[in-house]
């Protein structure tokens, strides 16, 4: 799963395949619907590529018997890859499991791993940048947790022994280390390193560990995760709200792509390559959510910023309306603020957890705590602020009820610790997209 490209939910159509026979590299699996690799590798020069989706019965037969020159190689196939090799590189016979497989010159199959090398490049930027020292001399000696016991697991385990020098403690559901009493048996762990896909897109924000759990390990000095969606994973969340720095893993994905693209085109490649098209995938992926007060003028604002970025657009009250059948003041009417709280929060999770959304919220998405990593977790969110004077209350049914003024005093405190950024409201719907726009530095 560590380069498992099937997480990202895809908006971007990115046309017809090249035909298969013609195509020199690709991308193995068996569901590759919202797969990037293909654009990854356009920008790094291994293109064509294409996405074969094939059942296990085809595998064989198409790597040996293609006509490609590069291939990727994702869950369930990874064993296989190695199986069908003519030769396989050190680290996948000591693995078992590739990712990349190359057709050389006389015909024959190499076998390369380059997970190991992707995660580690993404362990190394994190100690450089987060803890201030390479891998080894950040992290030498100390003991890593790895979540998992599959194929990315494995590789991870490879690159933290043999690269960073550390001491890895595997957990799992089933054998020696289990997650029952984790925290009391290795309370010195150094790092913990999410490698099962627990939280990925669409069951986000879960996380294989709790909070109790994770605060207890107190000698922590950071939270890995090779799933890459969400950006946010629930174990990287939970690594937030503890203070401890955290990464998921799309710069492993796209590191590990330009590896195997070595590889394909037997060339060296710049590894600053990577943080330019992980940058750049983040900006297409994150979800913009806008909050404030009611009357501040999210929904008009939150069209004008979708038509300047060219992004769908949600309208969370719109979305309460359709998942109900009513809208937010009939049911707050008919059956409580609760009862409307839940079902806001239920479409917050469903639309949170996509990608590439400009979201307008409800004025009240902040009297629950737990929305806020339904937006944090794949998006930045932005705060509206209107003048008090400037709002009106008609049709707002919280604001009849309770007021401008108390709602601000119970509200003002939350939007500003949600935000990410604050935009002062121009007067005008454009006016306020082209602020959110340039607060957004894009």
């Amino acid at each position: 799963m560590s380069a498992d490209d099937r997480q990202l939910d895809g908006e971007k159509d990115l046309g017809p395949a090249a035909p298969c026979d013609v195509a020199p590299y690709g991308l193995v699996g068996r569901k590759l619907g919202h797969s990037w690799s293909r654009e990854i590798h356009e920008r790094l020069g291994s293109a064509p590529y294409v996405l074969h989706e094939l059942e296990p019965e085809e595998v064989a037969p198409f790597v040996r018997g293609g006509s490609w020159q590069g291939l990727n190689v994702t869950i369930p196939y990874k064993r296989d890859a190695a199986e069908l090799a003519d030769e396989r590189s050190p680290r996948v016979e000591r693995l078992g499991v590739a990712n990349t497989l190359v057709r050389r010159e006389d015909g024959t199959i190499l076998a390369e791993n380059t997970d190991v090398l992707g995660f580690f490049w993404m362990l190394s930027r994190f100690c450089t940048r987060e803890l201030g020292a390479p891998a080894r001399d950040a992290l030498g000696g100390r003991k890593a947790l790895v979540l998992g016991s599959g194929g990315a697991s494995q590789a991870v385990h490879l690159a933290l022994t043999e690269y960073a020098g550390m001491e890895v403690v595997t957990v799992s559901r089933k054998g020696p280390e289990t997650y029952e009493g984790l925290a009391q048996r290795h309370a010195d762990a150094a790092l913990l390193v999410n490698t099962t896909p627990v939280g990925m897109y669409p069951s986000c924000p879960a996380s294989p560990v709790d909070d109790e759990t994770l605060g207890a390990l107190t000698e922590l000095l950071g939270v890995l995760d090779v799933v890459y969606n969400p950006r946010r994973t629930g174990v990287c969340l939970a690594a937030e709200r503890l203070g401890l720095p955290t990464e998921s893993g799309l710069a492993m994905l796209v590191a590990q792509a330009l590896y195997s693209s070595e590889l394909f085109q037997g060339r060296d490649l710049d590894d600053s390559l990577v943080a330019p098209i992980e940058a750049e995938l983040h900006a297409r992926t994150e979800n913009i959510s806008l909050i404030g007060m009611p009357g501040a003028g999210k929904t008009t604002c939150g069209r004008a910023l979708a038509r300047l970025m060219k992004r769908p657009f949600v309208d969370l009250d719109e979305a309460v309306r359709l998942e109900a059948g009513r809208d937010a003041a009939q049911i707050i009417r008919e059956d409580g603020e609760e009862a409307f709280r839940a079902i806001e929060t239920k479409v917050t999770g469903t639309y949170g957890a996509r990608a590439g959304l400009v979201i307008a919220c409800g004025g009240g998405v902040v009297t629950r705590p737990e929305n806020y990593d339904l937006l944090h977790q794949n998006g930045r969110i932005v705060l509206l602020d209107r003048p008090l004077s400037e709002l009106s209350s008609e049709g707002r049914p919280m604001s009849q009820a309770r007021g401008v003024e108390q709602l601000a005093r119970e509200r003002m405190g939350l939007y500003r610790a949600w935000a990410d950024v604050v935009v002062p409201c121009t007067g005008s719907a454009a006016g306020d997209a082209e602020a959110a726009l340039e607060a957004l530095g894009r």
